[in-house]
């Protein structure tokens, strides 16, 4: 197995169909298609679950919380402008990321899947 990401990953990073990489993967913003309009590959079934919420609460928690806590220290902001710059940067990022994400899990999913039922 080597190291360079799965080209069903990078597939799903880009939004597009995990077998193809054509077609697109969602309709609307987080909406998995029920099937792709290039290869015809059924994808109603793939679910990421819960898990790129885990990974964006992870990276984007450690990004907001730890640059509000050194602005906080080197030049202690009052509390209504963290509020005012932090709060809608944290909301950006998450969703900013959530599609991607998903599209990834997806991606891995389906390549694991493939892999291991032939």
């Amino acid at each position: 197995m080597s190291g360079r990401p799965s080209g069903a990953a990078v597939a799903g990073l880009l939004g597009r169909c995990p077998a193809c990489g054509q077609g697109a993967l969602f309709q609307g913003f987080l909406t998995v298609v029920p099937a792709c309009s290039v290869c015809g590959q059924p994808l109603a079934g793939q679910d990421s679950g819960d898990g790129p919420v885990a990974f964006i609460v992870l990276v984007v928690g450690f990004l907001v919380v730890g640059a509000a806590l050194i602005v906080e220290v080197n030049y202690g902001w009052p509390v209504w402008l963290h509020l005012l710059v932090w709060l809608p940067l944290a909301l950006a990022l998450c969703l900013g990321l959530m599609r991607p994400l998903k599209g990834v899990l997806i991606g891995l999913q389906f390549k694991h899947r493939r892999d291991e039922f032939g």
